[in-house]
């Protein structure tokens, strides 16, 4: 395996002893973790993947001769974890919604699905250096766009081979002469799995991506503070306003979603008033505004974790709102550092 796109360690060296190896660990948790999220969907089963690769690592040391990239090794160890592990579920992937349902009209009636696995957000306090975690001249994704929760649930559609082929090349920027040595066949095989993944997510993309975004600039920080303000203002009305006429509403683990200001503001008008108040902590998840929620019932002193939001914005109104209800959203808010009860003391 060459020099992979950022690697920061030179090769040549294998890894001897224990204070090395925790050396190398540290220099590339966070990006090993980021791309365990991207294969599985999950913030909680990427920390467990890991941790196992790391101890695969260490257990098969001897096997690293030092005459490849270290960083590449770590990700054969933790792209092949990831692969056995999605074969152990029920289900290859995780989802924003169930395929081919519409959205809903009038009162949210599906409930809850907790059977369903659905994809969590992810810190940005977790997100690696890009210093160091800068694609290669292969890529096809910016890094910003390459973690937003859009693009994590569209690839989240593809067979496993093919997301790990998609997310090694066409995100992380390896060639596909270089990928067969992590993910094992031919280049031809590589080749193949690529042009298929493109082709799906040219189902989801009128160009095969997303549409790009720009780093955080000032109008996506008024909207974070309008929308703060609208929700500790117990406001519907200024909330619904940030949302663009065309906007999409999802709320895992609920089955309803909902696409349209007025489809979205007829839902709310039915739970807003189901709390006595609301207090909005800002956080960032997958490279995107979002905010936390705590709510207070009516009649009860105490501001409890009520749902985690992450925003979607274009032309200065939200394009998609993701918000993470209970019991998947208060379950969420350890990830982001956050108590389940807010005392004020926290900020």
């Amino acid at each position: 395996m060459t020099d992979a796109p950022g690697a920061s360690e030179p090769s040549g060296r294998p890894i001897e002893d224990r204070p090395a190896f925790e050396r190398l660990t540290m220099a590339h948790r966070r990006e090993l973790k980021l791309h365990c999220y991207r294969m599985m969907g999950s913030l909680h089963e990427a920390d467990d993947l890991v941790q196992e690769t790391f101890l695969k690592a260490w257990r098969g040391r001897a096997q690293f001769d030092g005459r490849g990239s270290p960083r590449g090794w770590l990700y054969t160890i933790a792209t092949n974890a990831c692969l056995n592990a999605i074969k152990a579920r029920v289900t290859a992937h995780r989802i924003l919604e169930e395929p081919a349902r519409p959205p809903t009209e009038g009162r949210a009636a599906a409930g809850p699905a907790t059977e369903l696995s659905w994809l969590e957000p992810y810190p940005d306090a977790e997100l690696p250096d890009l210093v160091d975690g800068e694609p290669g001249p292969d890529a096809r994704y910016e890094t910003q766009e390459a973690v937003r929760l859009a693009f994590v649930a569209a690839i989240q559609l593809l067979p496993p081979r093919q997301r790990a082929a998609l997310l090694l090349c066409d995100v992380l920027g390896w060639s596909a002469a270089e990928t067969p040595q992590l993910l094992g066949g031919s280049t031809a095989s590589i080749n193949s799995a690529l042009q298929r993944a493109r082709a799906t997510l040219a189902q989801h993309y009128p160009t095969g991506r997303p549409l790009q975004r720009s780093q955080p600039n000032r109008d996506e920080g008024l909207l974070l503070e309008r929308y703060i303000r609208a929700w500790q203002a117990a406001n519907l009305d200024g909330f619904i306003e940030l949302l663009r006429e065309d906007a999409t509403y999802h709320m895992p683990p609920w089955r309803d979603w909902y696409r349209g200001r007025p489809a979205i503001q007829g839902f709310f008008r039915t739970v807003w008033s189901n709390f006595a108040g609301y207090l909005p902590v800002a956080i960032r998840a997958n490279g995107q505004p979002a905010v936390a929620i705590y709510a207070r019932r009516h009649q009860e002193p105490e501001w409890r974790a009520q749902s985690l939001h992450v925003i979607e914005p274009a032309d200065g109104g939200i394009a998609s709102l993701t918000v993470y209800v209970g019991p998947l959203g208060p379950d969420l808010f350890a990830a982001f550092s956050l108590p389940p009860v807010w005392s004020g003391s926290e900020a």
